[in-house]
């Protein structure tokens, strides 16, 4: 016997939903996947791209608990980040000088235009998903993909 095919209240079916749920972690995946094949070149992964970029945009050393905040990741794993980043010379730890406790993170020269040559590929990478989102309303997919998260 054959099961009906059931669908929901906007008259999707549990296989459109299911196609559709791993089309959009695909898609990610695949736009992730093309960031990294971006940076690698320039010596970047997108996490070190991502804490150079936030170093780079607060104009200022960061604690390394607000670079985790902004980052959205938990203390232990920015420590792991800012270790590779310092071994790569990207970074140096300073000591605030209001606070001995905290360490915070300074931009080296190689790791400001190491951001800015990432910035460009990534850029890069935009404009192609630009291209190739051609023709969908930008718009609506922004408010669709933002009720998921």
């Amino acid at each position: 016997m054959n099961k009906p095919n059931t669908r929901n209240q906007h008259g999707i079916s549990g296989k459109d939903d299911r196609q559709l749920m791993f089309s959009l972690i695909n898609a990610g995946r695949a736009i992730e996947q093309s960031l990294e094949e971006a940076l690698t070149p320039i010596g970047l992964s997108l996490a070190k791209f991502g804490a150079l970029t936030h170093l780079v945009e607060a104009g200022e050393p960061l604690s390394l608990s607000e670079c985790a905040k902004k980052m959205t990741c938990v203390r232990s794993n920015i420590t792991q980040l800012m270790d590779r980043l310092e071994a790569d010379g990207l970074v140096r730890r300073i000591k605030d000088p209001q606070d001995r406790r905290t360490v915070k993170a300074a931009l080296t020269r190689l790791g400001r235009e190491r951001q800015s040559a990432g910035a460009k590929e990534v850029a890069r990478v935009q404009a192609e998903l630009r291209k190739t989102l051609d023709g969908i309303n930008q718009g609506a997919l922004r408010r669709a993909l933002s009720a998921i998260m």
